[in-house]
Parts: C-alpha cells; structure tokens; sequence
C-alpha cells in the first residue's frame, strides 16, 4: 500500500510517495507562489502529487490516500483549511479540492506541525514508542502531541500550540496578541533579536566577526561566538537555554511523554543545545524522583519528518 505526503509551505509544495516501509519512493516539488489564490495552490499540489506517483513508477490507482501538511489551523473533519496566514487562505475546502482534482476519496489534512510530530513518532526518533512530543525551533516555535499513537489536536482541532503558553507574565509581546509566550523567548527569531541587543550592547562581542553587519545575525551565531570562548555569547547561550528549559519542563511535568525531540534551526545545534538542557530539565522537573524518565532527543528525520506523518494520516 501506498500513500501519498504533501507538505504544504509557504515557500515550497513537496509530494512524496511513502511505502509501507516509511521510505520515500518518488518525490516532486514546485514554489508555493503564496499569493495566488487557493484554487492555484491546490492544482500545483495534485501536479506534484502526479509527479511523485510517476518518479516512484506507479500510478494513482497505487495509492490509497493523500494527507497534507498544512500552516494554520484545520477542520479534519470537513477537510477545511479553516486559516492560513502566511498563505491567505480563509475557509479553504482542501478535500473537495484536492478530490476533485485527484480523483482520491481519501483525503487527510492536519497542521504541518502536527504531522512533524507523528512522522517522527511512526518512523522517526520515537518509532517504537506510544508518547512523544516533538518540537521544532524555527522562526516560531512549532509543536506535536502523540498519546498513544494518536495525534492529541483537542476539540477543535487547534490544540498542541505549545508555543503559546505564558513563560513570563507580562514579557515579550508575542506574534498571537498576548505577552511572555515561550515562543517570544525560545524560537530562533527570538534568540537572534537576544544576540542582537547583547551585539549592540558590547561592540567586543566576537558575535560582531561572525555577523559582519547587526542584520546578518542567524540563530547560529550566539552559539557559534560561544564555541570560540566570548563570554557575551556564552551569556546569550545560557540565558536563552534557561527560557527552552522552563518550557521544556512545563511539557514534562504536563505529559511525562516517552520521548520529547527537538528539531528546526536551532535544533542543528545537537549535543551544544541538548547536553545543557536535559541538565537544566532534570534538575527542575517534578518528576525528579521517578525511575522512567522522558528521553530529549535531536528529532531524526528532518524536512522529511511532516511529508511522511501526512502521509500516515487517516480518520
């Protein structure tokens, strides 16, 4: 049996054929071109659809269903992308689309976030396993819940925005309206406006060397300062690390998952992110006596990890 995994993003569409196996047999991928209208969006998704079911040497009656990744929020139910920010979409009839255009019946849509985190819990770092969180540090913060071998989404279909749960009262203002969000201290764009102002408050920082300029700061920066002894670096690195720990912990103490992975930008950063943070969870979770703990891993599968949970996603 074969399924088809679309990841839907706002810069590229990619289409991938999944074996029973989990490997990807046939892939196609074509630019987003954002701005144009849903209808436009979803007949480049069925031709990449095609494209990969012809790169992997089969043909659509091979398949047995499609699942597709998705920013925004989503009504797996009626197969609605309900909104989409950063692709405009509002109310979008993904499945009646994507059938008519495809001839398929089945037809899954789920956040692209969720689908990272049951790609990694089927065939990634927590294969094997029933309880996984998986996290990913990029310009936001991303996040997937599986209990149980099932995606956790809540009754609306919009829970696991784990970002968005308060850190510090009343602190940073955050892209969701509300302040202290995890997300405002603990994704790449905020570790990189925290290496800016220490860049702007210490002109000796070797930050500067990295960077060139204040506008070419990466999520890497700090850390790459870091490994070369700057102490204004190291103080970025250790504070930040202290706000991903805080977060961390509270998705501990909250799920005791089997397994928590980290993936993204600065989940690039491997042993340098997760050596300090597994010592800063252990000594704050409540969990500190238990014999089992949860595992902090580097998420394993990479872009791939959303194209092949799209792909296993079903009623």
């Amino acid at each position: 049996m074969y399924r088809i995994g679309v990841d839907l993003g706002g810069t590229n569409i990619v289409s991938a054929v999944i074996d029973e196996g989990y490997n990807i047999i046939g892939k196609a991928r074509v630019a987003t071109n954002a701005d144009r209208p849903a209808k436009a969006i979803f007949e480049d998704i069925a031709k990449t659809a095609f494209d990969a079911v012809k790169a992997a040497d089969l043909t659509m009656d091979d398949v047995e269903s499609i699942g597709i990744g998705t920013p925004g929020s989503v009504n797996k139910e009626s197969g609605v992308i309900e909104y989409a920010n950063n692709l405009n979409f509002d109310k979008v009839p993904a499945r009646e689309m994507l059938n008519a255009l495809t001839g398929k019946d089945k037809i899954y849509i789920d956040n692209d976030a969720n689908c990272a985190a049951l790609g990694e819990a089927v065939a990634g770092v927590g294969k094997g396993v029933r309880d996984l969180i998986a996290i990913t540090l990029g310009t936001g913060v991303g996040a997937g819940i599986v209990v149980g071998g099932k995606l956790l989404t809540g009754c609306n279909y919009a829970g696991a925005e784990l970002g968005h749960t308060v850190i510090v009262y009343d602190g940073e203002p955050c892209t969701c309206g509300r302040k202290g969000c995890w997300e405002a201290y603990s994704s790449a764009t905020a570790l990189i406006a925290q290496s800016k102002r220490a860049m702007l408050a210490d002109p000796y920082t070797k930050m500067w060397d990295i960077a060139g300029t204040i506008d070419n700061v990466g999520g890497r920066t700090s850390f790459d300062a870091m490994r070369q002894g700057d102490p204004t670096a190291t103080a970025v690195v250790k504070k930040y690390m202290s706000y991903l720990a805080c977060g961390v912990t509270n998705l501990v103490n909250a799920f005791q998952p089997e397994i928590l992975c980290i993936g993204g930008g600065i989940g690039n950063e491997g042993e340098f992110l997760l050596k300090p943070l597994r010592r800063l969870v252990a000594a704050q979770r409540y969990s500190i006596h238990a014999e089992k703990q949860t595992q902090i891993l580097p998420a394993k599968l990479g872009n791939d990890a959303g194209i092949i949970g799209a792909a296993m996603l079903d009623e």
